[in-house]
C-alpha cells in the first residue's frame, strides 16, 4: 500500500450530459429545455453545499456547460463529452489514489469511474450495491440512449467499448446487486437475467434488510461500494429525482438498508447521484435578470 492507503476523497462531478434528451424534455417540462438538462448541476451544488466538511481532499471533475459532444454516437448521446469527462475523473481520482470515494453527482453515471477505480484497489473483495428504481443496464443496443441508464453495463464491462477499455477494472455480475429496482423497459430484462445481476424489489427490503445482507454476506466480500439515485425514494412521499417514481423504498426504509449495509461490510465507495432540486430551480429561474446578483458584460 502506498502513503495514500488512509485517504478518503470526496469527488464533486456535476456531469448532466448523460441524462438522456427525451426523458429530460417529458419529466421536466416545467423548464425550458437547457435549464432541465443542466438541473444535476444544480443537485450537485446543494449538496456540495449541504453536506458536512469533509476530512480529506475534494476535487471537481470539470464539465463543460456548453451543448458541444452531446450529439448521438454509436447509440450513446453524448458519448463524445461522457468520454472525455469519464478520463479526466479518472486521472484525478489516479492522482489521489484513494483508499475510499464519496462521490456527489450528477446524473448516475459518475459512479463509473469511482467504482472502476475502487475495484482495480480492491479486486474481487469489492461488491456494489446499486440502490435505484431503475437497473441502468442499458447499451448502445437499447432503446434508451442516454449514458446514464448504461451505468451498471460498464461497471460489470458491458456495453461501449470505449467506455471499457477506459475503465482500469470491472465488477463481476455476481458481486452486483441492484436495490429497490421496480421500473424499466422490457429490451433491458434479458440483461438484468443474462448477465447475472442480483435484484431485490422494494417489497423484498420492507420489514427487514436481511435479504440484501445474505446476498452480501454470500459474495465473500468485506468492502462494499453503494450507489444511491435519489429517484428510489418514493415519489408519494417525496419527488427528488428527474421524474415521480411510486411506490419505491420509503426514506426511513433507505436509510435502514445503507446503515445495515455499513454495520455488515466496510463502505469504501458511496455516491449520490440524480438529485434534481426543483425548487432552487423554480427561484432561479425567478431571479434570473435581477438587479445586482445577476452577472453583467462591460460595453
Amino acid at each position: 500500500m502506498t502513503d495514500h492507503e488512509d485517504v478518503s476523497l470526496r469527488l464533486v462531478w456535476p456531469q448532466w450530459q448523460g441524462a438522456g434528451s427525451s426523458a429530460v424534455r417529458q419529466l421536466a417540462p416545467e423548464f425550458p429545455f437547457d435549464v432541465a438538462r443542466r438541473g444535476y448541476t444544480v443537485g450537485t451544488a446543494v449538496l456540495e453545499a449541504m453536506l458536512p466538511p469533509h476530512d480529506g481532499p475534494t476535487a471537481t471533475v470539470p464539465v463543460t456547460m456548453t451543448d458541444e459532444g452531446t450529439e448521438l454516437r454509436d447509440g450513446v448521446e453524448a458519448k463524445d463529452v461522457v468520454v472525455e469527462q469519464l478520463a479526466r475523473a479518472l486521472e484525478i481520482i489516479r492522482a489521489h489514489d484513494p483508499a475510499r470515494i464519496a462521490t456527489l453527482g450528477g446524473e448516475c453515471a459518475v459512479s463509473v469511474a469511482p467504482f472502476a477505480e475502487l475495484a482495480r484497489r480492491y479486486g474481487d473483495d469489492l461488491a456494489v450495491v446499486w440502490i435505484d428504481s431503475h437497473p441502468d443496464v442499458d447499451t448502445p443496443e437499447t432503446g434508451y440512449e442516454g449514458y446514464h441508464a448504461m451505468a451498471v453495463s460498464a461497471l460489470v464491462g458491458q456495453g461501449d467499448p470505449d467506455v471499457l477499455k477506459l475503465l482500469p477494472a470491472t465488477v463481476s455480475p455476481e458481486r452486483v446487486a441492484l436495490v429497490g429496482l421496480h421500473s424499466w423497459q422490457p429490451d433491458v430484462t434479458a440483461n438484468i437475467t443474462g448477465w447475472g445481476l442480483k435484484t431485490f424489489a422494494p417489497d423484498e427490503l420492507r420489514e427487514s434488510s436481511q435479504p440484501l445482507l445474505d446476498w452480501l454476506a454470500s459474495t465473500g466480500c468485506s468492502r462494499l461500494a453503494v450507489h444511491f439515485d435519489v429517484d428510489t425514494v418514493d415519489s408519494n412521499e417525496i419527488v427528488l429525482g428527474l421524474g415521480p417514481e411510486p411506490d419505491g423504498l420509503t426514506s426511513g426504509e433507505v436509510r435502514r438498508v445503507v446503515a445495515d449495509l455499513d454495520e455488515a461490510a466496510d463502505v469504501v465507495g458511496l455516491t449520490i447521484a440524480e438529485f434534481i432540486p426543483r425548487q432552487v430551480m423554480h427561484l432561479q429561474q425567478i431571479l434570473k435578470g435581477f438587479p445586482l446578483i445577476s452577472a453583467t458584460t462591460e460595453d
